[in-house]
């Protein structure tokens, strides 16, 4: 009876907490074109809520696999706490390169720009994140407005944060790995040094930039460690005291994972910087 009463209990409370937040399924953002696949997102929004922060998720995977599904728990959880958030899907390779993907990002935050209002977001509220390559997107959009003025937009980013994000100074680690031609990160990348420059967000940084939260863990992969450390310096330049988090004990995969557990202090964190 006391296992049945505690199951009840379980299943009741789910219930009630599910009841805090409403969820948009696969809304399209982007439509099919010559140069671009149709890809939609999902929204997470709290009850009730108006004017309300805005957060977009990019997906993390090696710029070649992920799906905006396996992050329905972020978007719930960060929906709790107040944020409306966007989880996003977008081109993958080996049909699609870096420059694609960045620039369907730009599309799913202006679209937000535009409709968010209509899930009780503020479009004055924009803030974009991401995990590994999910985080290099994030940051490239942030810091870089060519994907915007393809759209004719302005930028309305107003903060990323980048959870041990890779391919920060894609150049200097694509230099230093001298892959073959054709082979490996070359290939959503290229073989072109030019665009290596052009898609790290390294070389975008300037005194405009929105900021930054950057997130790093102890024991990620160490290419994370190299390129991060790399693009903290950069950042310095323009931001003396940077925005940081070093959490020495969390692998890769560790770092977006613990967004699982609802209690983590890095929620309270991220949503600090998204008030100040």
């Amino acid at each position: 009876m006391q296992k049945l009463t505690l199951i009840f209990l379980i299943v009741a409370l789910s219930a009630c907490s599910l009841k805090r937040v409403e969820r948009f399924k696969d809304i399209t953002y982007l439509t099919a074109s010559d140069s671009l696949p149709e890809k939609k997102l999902n929204v997470f929004k709290p009850k009730k809520s108006k004017d309300a922060p805005v957060l977009l998720f990019i997906h993390g995977g090696s710029w070649d696999s992920g799906d905006k599904e396996i992050y329905n728990f972020l978007g719930t959880r960060f929906a709790k706490k107040g944020v409306v958030t966007v989880i996003m899907d977008y081109p993958l390779s080996p049909e699609y390169q870096v420059q694609s993907m960045a620039l369907a990002s730009a599309q799913a935050v202006n679209w937000m720009h535009e409709s968010i209002e209509e899930y009780g977001g503020s479009k004055d509220r924009i803030f974009v994140s991401g995990h590994s390559a999910g985080g290099h997107l994030a940051s490239l959009i942030a810091v870089n407005n060519k994907y915007f003025d393809q759209l004719g937009v302005s930028n309305p980013i107003q903060g990323a944060v980048l959870i041990d994000a890779a391919g920060l100074d894609m150049k200097w680690f694509l230099e230093q790995m001298n892959y073959e031609p054709g082979t490996s990160y070359n290939i959503p990348f290229t073989d072109s040094p030019e665009v290596w420059e052009e898609t790290s967000p390294i070389y975008h940084l300037d005194v405009e930039d929105p900021p930054l939260l950057i997130m790093l863990g102890g024991r990620t992969l160490p290419g994370n460690t190299l390129t991060t450390e790399r693009f903290m310096e950069a950042h310095k330049s323009f931001e003396p005291n940077p925005k940081y988090i070093f959490q020495p004990r969390k692998k890769h995969k560790g770092m977006i994972v613990q967004f699982i557990y609802t209690p983590n202090k890095v929620y309270r964190e991220i949503l600090k910087f998204m008030g100040e």
